[in-house]
């Protein structure tokens, strides 16, 4: 079994860096997840105790009074840290220049969608999953989609 310090990679390519003992988790030890986020946390027997997660832009998860994003103030965590931008350079996700999204497809969080084929893929175009009819009909009405064409203000001559 696993013993001392060490890393271990899940299948999903989150991969654990600390404290193992009799193959589990235990001590101090962090959960770095393939979207960048972190989970530091004291472990014992492979459940964690007490634990941070820190998103992958920085901003610190708190279970309470957690106020980024809330009904009140809806900036992203980057505006918030380096403030707005000017209404013309309108900011539409929270990374800065967002993600180009492949053409006919959706931008649903964990990677991209395809409706046509129904198929997730992540950032990095792996396939992730299939699209059941909720999901698809959620992403459908609620993500950033691909622009088939430019919307530039054109000057009438």
């Amino acid at each position: 079994r696993m013993e001392g310090q060490g890393s271990y990679t899940l299948p999903t390519g989150t991969e654990y860096r600390g404290t193992l003992r009799d193959g589990m988790f235990d001590g101090e030890g962090e959960l770095i997840f393939p979207n960048g986020g972190t989970y530091r946390a004291v472990w014992h027997r492979g459940v964690p105790t007490q634990g941070k997660y820190t998103f992958a832009d920085g901003l610190g998860y708190k279970d309470k009074k957690w106020h980024y994003c809330d009904g009140y103030d809806r900036r992203f965590y980057t505006e918030i840290c380096s403030g707005l931008k000017p209404a013309v350079f309108s900011q539409l996700t929270n990374l800065d220049p967002p993600r180009k999204i492949p053409e006919g497809c959706y931008d649903c969080g964990d990677g991209f969608y395809n409706p046509e084929t129904r198929v997730i893929v992540d950032y990095k175009l792996r396939f992730l999953r299939n699209a059941d009819d909720d999901e698809h009909e959620w992403i459908i009405r609620t993500c950033r989609k691909a622009w088939g064409e430019t919307t530039e203000h054109k000057p009438k001559p």
